[in-house]
């Protein structure tokens, strides 16, 4: 079997580092031993350092814009599909990964305001008709994820932002989601037991449907 691209979104302290663990264990149950996981921005070593570009809130003593923000995202990005994923993807490899190019599309699109026409352009132009086999955006309320990250200690750069920039980047989340098919919504205010229990219900369902597990 090809290898597949399983993708974790949602806010800050929606809980994706635990589902991408709990993802992984479950595809070991089914057999599927060769996975790997990544994380945006991130994976490389020249994806790293502009993760710490982007997330440190003093580094450069300089105001990163909007547009430069999604920018280096994207530059980001690319490194770490044509690198890492694709690759991995072509010998056969499961990946699954801690946020791809939705996350974009709802943070600076949603957030940040930047018009999705001029998101969806550099999607185009970057990744062509590459997208993830799967979805899950873990769902929860901008003040449920300020008081989880809040209580982390000290915040970056997107964590500081306002209550109002995490409403529009939820409400942008939720209106891609139930446009596409391929993006499965699960509660994420839940006790931790409950939302295993939907990501393991939407995986089982997904590989026996679409892979006759």
């Amino acid at each position: 079997m090809s290898g597949k691209f399983i993708v974790i979104e949602g806010l800050e302290g929606a809980g994706k580092s635990t589902a991408c663990h709990e993802i992984i264990t479950l595809l070991y149950q089914y057999g599927i031993k060769n996975v790997i996981y990544t994380r945006e921005p991130g994976g490389t070593p020249i994806a790293e350092q502009l993760r710490t570009l982007i997330q440190q809130k003093e580094m450069l003593k300089e105001e990163i814009t909007d547009y430069a923000e999604l920018l280096m995202l994207y530059a980001a990005r690319i490194q770490l599909v044509d690198n890492i994923i694709k690759p991995a993807l072509e010998r056969g490899s499961w990946v699954v990964g801690d946020r791809h190019d939705l996350s974009s599309q709802a943070y600076q699109g949603g957030g940040r305001k930047i018009k999705p026409d001029f998101i969806n352009h550099l999607k185009e132009e970057l990744l062509g008709d590459f997208s993830p086999d799967l979805t899950l955006y873990l769902d929860i309320t901008p003040e449920i994820s300020l008081q989880r990250t809040q209580k982390r200690g000290a915040l970056d750069r997107i964590e500081i932002e306002s209550l109002g920039f995490f409403t529009r980047t939820r409400n942008r989340y939720l209106a891609l989601a139930l446009k596409d098919k391929r993006i499965q919504i699960i509660d994420a205010t839940q006790q931790q037991n409950k939302v295993t229990s939907q990501l393991h219900k939407k995986i089982n369902q997904w590989l026996q449907e679409s892979y006759k597990f």
